[in-house]
């Protein structure tokens, strides 16, 4: 049990901003295996965004609220996985090569690809969410950031890491079969959880949304770099939880 909390810390730590207690030993091993508590951080920073949000819609209206929840989910995770959406872009539309992609990635500066990826992201990200009711919103971002999450999850366990070094970060390393059981029942639940709370059309909407928005960013990156790197798992991540937001709208 120990050992278990301990790769939930470690997860914690790992995606987000939050502080957490170093009572743990950290171990190559444990890092690798917090991959399986992706989706259950993501349940855990999605209902932050929504609290704000709740609590924001009692002062401002719709619109401001909206980008008060943005801007919480930015602070919460650091921008961690926009960062990725960027560095994926400019990665794979100015590298003529994988070599040249992977380098360019590597780059901390922002290039016209990514700032391009990045604005476009958000503003349809804000323009989807402030089409949304804000009862739907409040069930909406912590699934979102729960299943995009175990979005990123099923890339590690089904494709592979393209870099040579770091093979120490728990993104190098796939997925166990235990880790990725953990990660996708965490996701099954949230899955019944949204099919008790929403109608039928917007829950198959968010669905078909999510697992397009996957399908379409892994193609984007996979056919160059035949498989993935951590820039790349936080634009899988952003892709998804986009496609879920856009697939509810789409289904009222």
């Amino acid at each position: 049990m120990n050992n278990e909390l301990a790769k939930l810390l470690l997860a914690i730590q790992f995606l987000t901003r939050l502080p957490v207690p170093g009572i743990f030993r950290y171990t190559e091993t444990r890092m690798a295996g917090s991959t399986a508590y992706y989706p259950l951080v993501g349940i855990l920073i999605g209902s932050l965004i929504a609290a704000v949000f709740w609590i924001s819609t009692l002062i401002f209206p719709h619109t401001v609220s909206v980008i008060l929840a943005i801007i919480a989910g930015l602070l919460v995770t650091g921008a961690f996985h926009e960062d990725g959406l960027a560095d994926t872009f400019d990665g794979i539309g100015g590298g003529m090569t994988v070599e040249k992609s992977l380098e360019i990635m590597k780059d901390s500066r922002l290039g016209t690809y990514g700032a391009a990826a990045l604005g476009l992201a958000l503003a349809l990200k804000a323009t989807a969410l402030v089409s949304l009711p804000a009862t739907v919103l409040l069930i909406a971002f912590p699934a979102a950031h729960g299943l995009s999450r175990l979005s990123s999850v099923i890339t590690i366990a089904t494709s592979k890491y393209v870099r040579g070094e770091g093979k120490s970060k728990p993104v190098a390393t796939g997925a166990s079969p235990a880790t990725l059981a953990i990660a996708c029942l965490t996701g099954a639940a949230i899955g019944l959880a949204l099919f008790g709370l929403l109608p039928l059309a917007p829950f198959l909407g968010g669905i078909a949304g999510l697992c397009t928005g996957h399908i379409l960013m892994r193609c984007f990156f996979e056919f160059k770099l035949k498989g993935y790197t951590g820039d790349t798992l936080g634009a899988v991540q952003q892709a998804s939880e986009i496609g879920f937001y856009l697939g509810v709208l789409a289904c009222p």
